[in-house]
């Protein structure tokens, strides 16, 4: 008996963690798993405004309610990742499944970050840029603009403490000594394309002390290749360190390998076109 009781729970469990799944709302499914600063700036550029946040035994829960898609989600975060995104009733954010006839002042802010079809039928590229218009930098057209948040990794100094054995006193020693290690941290990446070429913006911790240094904070793409799925290129922190982008246009994931350990991955913002591409 207790065997069936058993393998009953077992059962409920596993159909509970497939139901949960299943209710992260579409769009934001990418977010699972996804260090809490970055997820939220994320949650904030697809329109989501920030309600409450309530504390629990082992993680936090915070409500978003989005204006545009009349949606309300709760975010549970664990550890300090999103552990699960849920779709609530618009009512547990306060609000109605019907816009008011009246004024606009129900409706979260929303900016234009993607594809937008205009009178013509032709696609603009996504840019964080007031002016929607295309716009020059160095004298190019920029003709995709893009904003990637994830984690980095460079390397650093770390000292640790232990014991560790003295060969010539012929017994253990306790002291510190200092190791080469790999640092991760939150970062985030802002990228501008144009005809044969581009540049990126590094935050500080991706910049090496000794490096070739920027332009303003910009450092120029040589070697760029933009395919229909895949876009390549690379930049030179120096003579040692040239680290190669790599972006996946439709699942907006973005790596960027130097010599070991400089990295960082992450994703790029969500945009919805008709070819189910981010950008």
């Amino acid at each position: 008996m207790k065997r069936h009781i058993i393998t009953v729970v077992g059962l409920t469990l596993v159909l509970a963690g497939q139901a949960a799944s299943a209710q992260t709302p579409s769009g934001l499914a990418d977010l699972v798993g996804s260090r809490a600063p970055g997820a939220e700036t994320q949650m904030k550029a697809r329109g989501y405004d920030l309600l409450n946040t309530q504390k629990g035994d082992d993680r936090s829960y915070t409500t978003w309610w989005n204006g545009n898609k009349r949606q309300c989600v709760t975010v549970a975060t664990m550890n300090g990742r999103y552990d699960s995104i849920t779709e609530t009733l618009p009512a547990d954010c306060g609000h109605s499944a019907v816009p008011a006839q009246s004024g606009n002042s129900d409706r979260g802010y929303h900016p234009d970050i993607g594809y937008r079809p205009s009178g013509n039928g032709q696609r603009q590229s996504p840019s964080y840029v007031e002016d929607r218009d295309r716009y020059q930098v160095n004298d190019q057209y920029v003709d995709l603009g893009l904003v990637c948040f994830g984690d980095g990794q460079r390397s650093g100094v770390s000292t640790t403490y232990g014991w560790s054995w003295n060969a010539r006193t012929n017994r253990y020693d306790y002291g510190n000594r200092t190791e080469m290690t790999g640092q991760q941290f939150d970062a985030s990446l802002m990228l501008q394309f144009w005809d044969g070429g581009g540049r990126i913006r590094l935050p500080k911790k991706l910049v090496p002390p000794i490096n070739s240094r920027g332009n303003d904070g910009w450092w120029d793409l040589y070697d760029v290749e933009m395919g229909p799925d895949v876009i390549r290129a690379k930049y030179r922190l120096n003579g040692l360190n040239k680290p190669l982008v790599t972006i996946n246009r439709r699942s907006g994931q973005i790596s960027v390998q130097g010599t070991t350990p400089y990295a960082f991955r992450g994703t790029c913002d969500l945009i919805d076109g008709q070819e189910h591409r981010r950008f």
